[in-house]
Order: structure tokens, then sequence, then C-alpha cells
């Protein structure tokens, strides 16, 4: 497949991109080239190959979903400047 220019300066317009008639003729060539590497691409034989979501074969680990406080009330209030029973306690604003 190839490109000319006005299809260059169509796809310009549509992407809302200002171009000169000297740079619409270099994106030319580089449209050019980056299709010619995707045409490349068409030839590779994947036949049988699976779909891969990652180059390394491994199931994610994951934690069971279950509820709980992660008993950690004590650790999370060891740095309040008053808590009692594991809450944090705060002085009256309200008369």
């Amino acid at each position: 497949m190839s490109v000319d220019t006005a299809t260059v300066k169509r796809v310009a317009k549509l992407s809302r991109i200002a171009i000169t008639d000297e740079r619409a003729e270099s994106m030319q060539s580089e449209l050019n080239t980056i299709l010619g590497f995707v045409e490349q691409l068409q030839e590779v034989n994947v036949e049988g190959v699976e779909p891969m979501t990652s180059v390394v074969d491994m199931v994610m680990r994951k934690r069971r979903d279950e509820i709980n406080d992660g008993n950690k009330a004590e650790d999370v209030t060891a740095n309040a400047p008053m808590s009692e029973d594991n809450f944090f306690m705060v002085p009256k604003v309200v008369e």
C-alpha cells in the first residue's frame, strides 16, 4: 500500500494538524516506510500461536476476597495524639 500527498493532507486535516506542502511530501515518505513495515509483519506465520497478555506465562497471585478489619487497629491509632479503645479521640468543637 502506498500513500500519496493528497492522502497525507487529508489525514492531517482530519487530525486538525496544519501542514505545508513540503512537510506533506516528507510525511508521505515516512508513512510509506511505516506501512512497509506493517506489510512485513503480515508475512509472519502465526498459525498455532496462542494470543498472549504477557511475555512470561504466569498466573496472577490473588488474595482471598474476605471482609475483615485488618487486625491493625492498634497500629493505626498508635501515633494519634489521643485514642481510647482503638478509636480516635478529638476535642469537642461544637458547644
